[in-house]
């Protein structure tokens, strides 16, 4: 894949965002996440293999060498995309970027999806209240998400334009 083809699977794989992953512990309930509850005490690897909805996003964090970064103290914020986003890849990116060859690749796609920050949906909604009602993300991968706030929810769009929804907001883990 060349740098073009990573930035379109970056963005690809971003829309349809399956929750957000905070190290800020201050929620009085565990929400729930692909079937299973996420507990504010576990690290954001320990809650993401339990979801349903994230297993392609578990088992690229765990090809890439990522398990022990993420288990770490952080902060980070994980936009985490779901077993549906990752559908959304063209046929044979996942199976192409879990490749040994390409672990840089996959490392990259993975860590534009991580803020070393805790980027609270409230804190979101704050800094796009702006004149230009966005707000620049960047990510552990190099990548800069431009956050958004409307109807209800943030939206993150990529360096490519592509759009995603964060659907599950406040998982602190």
């Amino acid at each position: 894949m060349t740098r073009l083809s990573l930035s379109a699977a970056a963005a690809i794989a971003a829309l349809a965002l399956g929750g957000a992953a905070h190290a800020q512990a201050t929620m009085t309930e565990n929400p729930m996440v692909g079937g299973a509850a996420m507990f504010a005490d576990r690290t954001i690897v320990e809650n993401a293999v339990n979801s349903a909805d994230h297993t392609t996003l578990v088992a690229a964090v765990e090809a890439a060498g990522l398990v022990e970064t993420l288990s770490g103290p952080g902060p980070f914020t994980v936009f985490a995309p779901t077993n549906a986003a990752f559908e959304q890849l063209p046929a044979g990116t996942v199976d192409t970027l879990l490749q040994p060859e390409n672990l840089e690749m996959l490392q990259t796609v993975l860590t534009c999806h991580v803020a070393s920050a805790e980027a609270m949906s409230a804190a979101i909604r704050g800094l796009t209240a702006d004149p230009s009602g966005t707000y620049a993300v960047p990510t552990l991968g190099g990548c800069t998400l431009q956050a958004s706030f409307g109807n209800g929810m943030i939206r993150l769009a990529d360096e490519t334009g592509n759009v995603a929804k964060v659907t599950i907001p406040h998982v602190m883990q």
